[in-house]
């Protein structure tokens, strides 16, 4: 007599992969506080250019700096900071001793 296969449950696996985010896998805390920040900062830098009538120190030269500041370097930051595992420094120091 032929054995029965039990058949896997396709609906459940897929919806399994679907309800996971996929920026689980990449960003870890300390992004999402760099993001906090980054919006922080800009926040920041648009209350400095309102303050003041339109030629004001703090509108023609703080602002500026402080929205740079938080759009160049802060986002791409929170959005490329990402720590090393220790399993990947152990496969980069035996790539580098010659071992496979």
């Amino acid at each position: 007599m032929a054995k029965k296969v039990a058949k896997k449950n396709i609906r459940k696996t897929k919806r399994a992969k679907v309800l996971t985010s996929p920026f689980s896998i990449y960003w870890k805390k300390q992004n999402y506080y760099l993001l906090v920040l980054g919006f922080i900062v800009i926040i920041v830098g648009f209350y400095l250019m309102s303050v003041g009538s339109w030629n004001s120190f703090a509108s023609l030269h703080i602002s500026p700096v402080v929205l740079v500041i938080g759009f160049v370097i802060i986002f791409p930051a929170a959005i490329l900071y990402r720590k090393k595992d220790k399993k990947e420094d152990t496969k980069e120091s035996e790539i580098d001793s010659g071992k496979s």
